[in-house]
């Protein structure tokens, strides 16, 4: 048995998309996909006194043409700098501040990457390395693409030898599950619900930021506030 989960790279996501990563054998980052603006490909968010605050990478789009998230560039060097002021200035009396930080500075204050895509997956994988979650992250260029929503996908899991394919429940508005069982895989839902909330700064509870906030309030215990298992 092989799980295979396939979704777009994500700039800190929360914490559920760590918990998909977990629940698979091999995660493949589709940037092969349209980067799309003003959505999490290049940005997250955090909380703060004032309220939530987004953090976005400055990126160059080139107006109405078809770009990926691989071939999407970083516009500039100096956004990572400011990102840690900003996690700094939010997350310094945290409880676990100083551990988290540091392996977090080093990537921000040592940034020089070029595109999206590895800064993202540079990202992803330190923090699942902080969170014990070993599963394989690869890249869909990697493998050979082929037309259709579904077939896509379907083929994905076929080539990197998958039997199971694990997917967000929003993509239940596309997916065709007539073709994932003509390639005998089979084909689960992911459940983001019911999440226990953790020690949070900042006024009221919020689900749905980085995972940083649950990284930085509640360290090595982060885990107990999330769904996956250790292998």
């Amino acid at each position: 048995m092989k799980k295979i989960a396939i979704l777009q790279s994500n700039y800190i996501p929360w914490k559920g998309y760590f918990d998909l990563i977990a629940a698979v054998d091999e995660f493949i980052l589709y940037d092969d996909m349209q980067f799309t603006r003003r959505d999490w490909r290049n940005r997250n968010q955090i909380k703060t006194p004032q309220g939530l605050s987004w953090l976005t990478v400055p990126v160059k789009v080139k107006g109405k043409y078809h770009q990926t998230i691989r071939e999407t560039e970083i516009d500039g060097r100096k956004w990572a700098a400011s990102h840690w002021k900003s996690i700094v200035s939010n997350y310094r009396k945290s409880r676990h501040f100083d551990e988290v930080a540091s392996f977090l500075e080093p990537i921000y204050l040592n940034s020089n990457h070029d595109f999206l895509s590895p800064l993202n997956r540079e990202l992803l994988e330190a923090i699942c390395r902080y969170l014990g979650i070993t599963t394989s992250i690869t890249n869909s260029w990697t493998y050979d693409l082929v037309e259709g929503k579904s077939e896509r996908l379907a083929e994905l899991c076929v080539q990197a030898g998958g039997t199971e394919y694990i997917s967000g429940p929003a993509a239940r508005d596309y997916i065709e599950e007539s073709v994932f069982r003509e390639r005998g895989l089979g084909l689960s839902w992911f459940d983001y619900r019911d999440y226990p909330e953790y020690p949070q700064l900042w006024g009221e509870f919020v689900h749905t930021v980085s995972i940083l906030d649950l990284l930085f309030n509640c360290g090595k215990e982060s885990p107990a506030f999330m769904r996956f298992v250790l292998k």
